[in-house]
């Protein structure tokens, strides 16, 4: 496990540093369309257009480590309009706003040993960004960090939105997401989180088409 992160691995599959690849596979009869690599903003229009081009596709499976929490969404949201499942694969992980996407499935399997990890949502991956502005005067840091905090805002409100449009309970946000913290300190370095089994049903993450067992 990871010594800053103790509930994640040290070392996440959460696939390649480079934009998403969307490919295809046949897994025991079904089409799956496979998504490995980092959201970006041309991901959307290229999922419905993959979406669109094959009518057998019934799963995503899905690796990344993050990117675009917008984009993130806007997959997610295109996902849960054609009805498709999400599922993360034993091994593989699942990171900020891919989340999302995966959240978007009607139906949303996180194998055993499949990790969905998150952070606090925020725009402030620019938090480096607020320091060096300090040098440039308070009036500059003020204006920054309100806008930081501006855009932060809309998006915790969007994310809240699409939980709820997603059937996950907003718990997810407040109890598990939020908890977090967006940057690391000398007393507690993790900024991470990994959900247990039980924590992906208890915040309805995972979502069972058909009874188990």
């Amino acid at each position: 496990m990871d010594p800053a992160n103790p509930t994640c691995p040290a070392e996440p599959d959460w696939g390649p540093a480079e934009r998403m690849n969307l490919s295809t596979r046949d897994v025991d009869g079904v089409r799956v369309l496979v998504l490995e690599g980092i959201v970006d903003r041309t991901l959307p229009e290229r999922l419905e257009a993959a979406i669109e081009a094959d009518e057998l596709i019934g799963e995503i499976w899905i690796r990344s480590r993050g990117g675009d929490a917008r984009a993130g969404n806007a997959a997610g949201r295109i996902i849960r309009d054609y009805g498709l499942v999400t599922r993360i694969p034993s091994g593989w992980t699942c990171f900020s706003a891919c989340n999302f996407v995966f959240m978007g499935g009607v139906g949303r399997y996180v194998e055993p040993g499949g990790i969905f990890m998150v952070h606090m949502f925020t725009h402030t991956g620019d938090r480096s960004l607020i320091a060096e502005t300090r040098m440039d005067g308070t009036q500059a840091t003020a204006e920054l960090i309100g806008e930081i905090e501006q855009a932060s805002a809309m998006l915790a409100t969007e994310d809240n939105d699409f939980l709820i449009r997603m059937g996950i309970s907003r718990l997810l946000l407040s109890e598990v997401m939020y908890q977090q913290q967006a940057v690391s300190n000398d007393e507690n370095p993790s900024t991470r989180y990994c959900l247990t089994q039980d924590e992906v049903l208890r915040y309805n993450v995972r979502a069972d088409l058909r009874p188990a067992g």
